[in-house]
């Protein structure tokens, strides 16, 4: 989702676009974590974790898909119009994982908030 978004900004900057069509109502909302978070919990569950539960790595925070966009492109540069075709699926409407057992097991805590991930280096 996010790399999609970016190429669209991206492309719109390159083209002088003054929007961007995006699909849905803006009404869902993902959690993000961010790619060396994945690898850091992983790395921290191999040791001390032995259960036969599963866990899940995430941030505990969902991000609505309007903010998304918006964090995506001002970090592009993309300074046009984000246009939302509500004619289009939004697709599922939440999605967002319990993180509590990977904080309580062996101490995973996610690092950066998606909104300084995505302003990270492209």
């Amino acid at each position: 989702m996010i790399p999609a978004l970016i190429k669209k900004c991206v492309d719109a900057v390159e083209s002088g676009s003054d929007h961007i069509e995006l699909w849905g109502t803006v009404s869902a909302s993902r959690e993000f974590l961010y790619l060396d978070d994945a690898a850091r919990g992983i790395v921290l569950a191999t040791e001390p974790y032995d259960d036969p539960e599963p866990v899940n790595l995430g941030t505990d925070h969902e991000l609505p898909i309007r903010e998304l966009s918006g964090l995506v492109a001002e970090a592009t540069g993309f300074a046009g119009e984000l246009r939302w075709d509500d004619s289009k699926p939004d697709g599922q409407p939440r999605r967002r994982v319990v993180t509590s057992r990977g904080r309580e097991r062996f101490g995973f805590e996610p690092y950066p908030p998606c909104d300084e991930g995505v302003q990270a280096p492209l």
